[in-house]
């Protein structure tokens, strides 16, 4: 039977505003790929990325511009070859994906060759504002074992970094810079994330000057985000980072990012997984990475005021595995 290509835009209202070093937003806008065959139907969810040149509108349309070659019933290889890494790829991969274990019974992450997934942990992300409103921010979450802060405002950060502490001293924390800082406060800034004990610091420096990173001395382990997308990414990567964090956005798809998380570890980098902020959807396929990742950030529907239905199931930071009626 021809499959069918269905594309939507939906809108999810965020718990207040969601404030990184590059602007705020209220709502979650996202993209869905629905394939039809038959009666059974997958989907994937991506959100364009305005810093990788990607909106709403383009993407929606890359993702049409493919409906005739999936009605035809075009593979998640040929995809790979006909759609470029983005958001729009990752919608239709994991429709892929997950019309493919509607169809035959198998789970996901049984055709993707992982034994068992079970339950992670979950970062869950504290807003950039003055150091009290993240203190307070943090000092509300201070029951969750990993808080990712968001960094990288014109200046304070020394002191949001103390603040959270201050008010989470028993949280395993993530700084999440942005691409925010620069190469004449980056020490400054490396020295106190060290100081305060963080695991984790997420890309310091905007990508483009990231060879500052092999030069410069730290104490927390660094981490790729916007540095990295792809498989091709990695070479260049080496000796700045010791981490990286894949997003399915990012990659173009579970099918990229599976690859990536092998050729990475193969490398020596630890493995984070992330996300765009969106609902269950979008964290399910990526649920597929988190046996192999050190740090798991999945948290994008703990920050919406209102999620798919079904969706993921949370206790607390606890977040388990998505139901076939999800995804996968």
């Amino acid at each position: 039977m021809t499959r069918e290509l269905a594309v939507a835009v939906e809108r999810f209202p965020i718990f207040g505003t969601f404030t990184i070093a590059r602007g705020s937003r209220t709502e979650a806008v996202v993209v869905t790929a629905t394939i039809r065959d038959g009666a059974a139907t997958g989907r994937g969810e991506c959100v364009p990325y305005a810093r990788y040149g990607e909106t709403v509108d383009g993407v929606a349309a890359a993702i049409r511009d493919v409906a005739g070659r999936v009605a035809a019933g075009m593979s998640r290889s040929e995809l790979q070859e006909a759609m470029p890494a983005g958001a729009a790829r990752n919608a239709v991969d994991c429709a892929l994906w997950d019309l493919e274990a509607k169809l035959t019974g198998v789970p996901a992450h049984v055709a993707a060759g992982i034994d068992r997934i079970g339950p992670a942990t979950t970062a869950y992300t504290i807003s950039l504002g003055s150091p009290a409103e993240m203190a307070e921010g943090a000092a509300k979450a201070a029951g969750r074992p990993i808080l990712k802060i968001k960094l990288g405002g014109p200046d304070g950060d020394v002191e949001r970094i103390a603040a959270v502490r201050r008010a989470a001293p028993d949280a395993t924390l993530i700084a999440d810079a942005n691409e925010g800082w620069t190469a004449a406060n980056l020490e400054t800034h490396l020295a106190a994330c060290a100081a305060a004990g963080f695991a984790l610091i997420e890309q310091p420096v905007p990508a483009a000057e990231d060879e500052i990173l092999a030069r410069i001395r730290h104490d927390v382990p660094i981490c790729a985000d916007e540095s990295l997308h792809e498989r091709g990414d990695l070479a260049r990567l080496r000796g700045r980072y010791d981490a990286i964090n894949i997003k399915l956005d990012k990659a173009g798809g579970l099918t990229e990012a599976l690859a990536l998380a092998s050729q990475a570890q193969a490398l020596g980098f630890t493995i984070m997984v992330g996300c765009m902020l969106g609902t269950s959807l979008a964290m399910a396929p990526a649920f597929l990475l988190t046996p192999s990742a050190r740090f798991v950030d999945l948290d994008g529907p703990l920050l919406l005021a209102a999620d798919r239905e079904p969706g993921l199931s949370f206790e607390g930071s606890l977040v388990r595995p998505p139901s076939p009626a999800l995804w996968g």
